[in-house]
């Protein structure tokens, strides 16, 4: 049986918070009855492996208020209006939340995060040969415990449950699926 799409008869936002909105979308299929179907309106968002000559990854700890309890992360965050693109605003939220930077930041992918109920992107980076350039630049609402893991240990933190989050994970599994050659001359 070949899928057919659902068409839209209508659309509207039903709420609306700073960091999405919720949309209830009618929608109608040719062998179903019309259903509603409510998606979540979020911007783009960013994940990035900062990486040490060292091979440490350097990692951030915090309190995430979704599970209300702690987790091990790479940064990342939204790409905010004035960000010019989505490398741009990973390395400044690898700055804003680490301290560390690079001029290295090489593109791993890019993967829905939810396609149920979500339509935005986050896109996965690797920046090599980091370095401390810094203090963390936090928001108001934000804390953090900058960690440096070694990179040979995040397997085994994965395994053991250590680090939950899903989209830290899939940077990752990308990294080592796609595990980018170093730049030229570099």
């Amino acid at each position: 049986m070949k899928v057919r799409r659902w068409t839209t008869m209508h659309s509207a936002r039903v709420y609306s918070t700073p960091i999405f909105d919720l949309h209830r979308h009618r929608r109608s299929h040719p062998e179903r009855s019309p259903h509603n179907f409510y998606v979540l309106e979020a911007p783009t968002w960013v994940n990035i492996i900062p990486l040490t000559a060292k091979g440490e990854v350097i990692m951030v700890r915090q309190f995430r208020h979704g599970i209300e309890g702690f987790t091990l992360e790479i940064p990342g965050g939204m790409v905010d209006p004035e960000d010019t693109n989505p490398r741009y605003a990973a390395r400044r939220e690898m700055i804003e939340e680490t301290g560390f930077d690079s001029r290295q930041i090489v593109a791993l992918g890019k993967v829905h995060p939810n396609p149920a109920i979500q339509r935005n992107y986050c896109y996965l980076y690797l920046a090599r040969n980091v370095r401390l350039v810094g203090n963390p630049q936090l928001d108001g609402n934000e804390e953090v415990e900058v960690v440096k893991i070694p990179l040979s240990s995040i397997a085994g933190l994965i395994a053991n449950r250590k680090i939950t989050h899903a989209l830290v994970i899939v940077a990752f599994s990308f990294l080592q699926l796609y595990n980018p050659p170093p730049p030229r001359g570099g």
